[in-house]
């Protein structure tokens, strides 16, 4: 799956276009390296989004092209919060 549809799917964040700009800007991080919004994803991997001062880190647990609304939290583990 690719990386701007999982942020999307999983609701980290909230519209495709906004991941997109988000990984073409360099603030992303698949398994510590840079990433781009193509980015195919796998169960495993870690990534780690900035956010302004902030840095979330998660390891994706799941992969689903749709899910619901309150199933969306099971596709990945928060390992660092720095919000």
């Amino acid at each position: 799956m690719r990386l701007d549809k999982f942020l999307k799917v999983s609701r980290i964040i909230k519209r495709r276009t906004v991941a997109n700009d988000v990984c073409t800007a360099g603030r992303v991080t698949v398994n510590g390296r840079e990433a781009k919004p193509s980015v195919k994803l796998k169960v495993g991997d870690v990534v780690s989004i900035m956010f302004g001062n902030g840095k979330v880190t998660f390891k994706v647990l799941m992969l689903a092209d749709t899910v619901k609304k309150d199933d969306a939290s099971a596709m990945y583990e928060i390992l660092e919060d720095d919000m």
